[in-house]
């Protein structure tokens, strides 16, 4: 399969050691469920990792396709629930921070993305982990690129790639991912091809985004034109990474790593 062909060549791009332990980031969609089912395929040590987001039935259903993903493929499966983990599903957490002074222009993706980013490093740090593997897609990091270009900010995509780079530190746990290279479609096709547990559904709270709006842009365009915008991604990284100074230090409130004295998720929660 071609699929697993580009995937093999980009575990291999990133030098992936199949006796290291992988924690894969399982959302129940189809881009994290054919990651795992190729990383196991391949012979790579694995075990998933479900934030469960308390979303009503979207988030039931992606817990039911990820359960019995892990059972089909044999793997343990950790599962992080907000609201018993942080009092509240994402729903209420995100509106009470739009509602905070100066916070309600956030769009709900984001506030997602950050806490979900903090949850995930923070806890599968606990689980020893080497690796954590997410289902970023071709599609996915062309929207990215684009996005900090059109914002005026190349340099934020220094960290991309198929795996992190510039970010070394204990407590920080390095992100590989092996669907780099391969287009949104293809993944679509295969999973359904494969029969995999997957909900095909959209998160209700994905409702307005900038990403959105680049991802309408994206589907007007061919998959040689995406690949083009990725491959020239990769030729500007090493550029982009040479002038990009990352420094870690650790949040000021949770301790975990961050650019800044805060981090995003406790510069979102701090007042709520």
């Amino acid at each position: 399969m071609k699929i697993e062909q580009k995937v093999k060549q980009t575990l291999k791009k990133i030098k992936l050691n199949k006796k290291e332990k992988i924690i894969v980031a399982l959302s129940g969609g189809k881009d994290s469920t054919v990651t795992a089912y190729l990383l196991k395929k391949l012979g790579y040590n694995i075990e998933g990792f479900h934030i469960n987001l308390r979303i009503g039935k979207y988030s039931e259903d992606c817990l039911e396709a990820i359960e019995k993903l892990c059972k089909d493929l044999k793997i343990k499966l950790h599962v992080y629930d907000m609201k018993n983990e942080m009092g509240s599903g994402m729903c209420y957490l995100r509106t009470s921070i739009q509602s905070s002074p100066g916070k309600g222009r956030l769009k709900n993706c984001a506030i997602c993305g950050v806490i979900k980013k903090w949850i995930l490093n923070r806890e599968v740090r606990k689980l020893k982990a080497d690796k954590i593997a997410t289902g970023h897609n071709l599609d996915d990091e062309a929207q990215t690129f684009l996005m900090n270009i059109f914002k005026g900010s190349p340099k934020l995509s220094v960290n991309s790639g198929p795996i992190t780079l510039n970010m070394h530190d204990e407590k920080f746990i390095p992100r590989i991912k092996p669907l780099f290279y391969v287009a949104e479609n293809d993944i679509r096709e295969y999973s359904k091809k494969n029969k995999l547990p997957v909900n095909y559904g959209a998160c209700p709270c994905a409702l307005d985004s900038y990403r959105i709006q680049v991802r309408k842009f994206l589907d007007t365009l061919s998959k040689k034109d995406k690949e083009n915008i990725v491959k020239n991604f990769d030729k500007l990284l090493k550029k982009i990474s040479k002038s990009k100074d990352d420094k870690i230090t650790y949040c000021e409130m949770c301790g975990e790593p961050s650019r800044n004295n805060i981090c995003k998720k406790c510069e979102l929660m701090k007042i709520v």
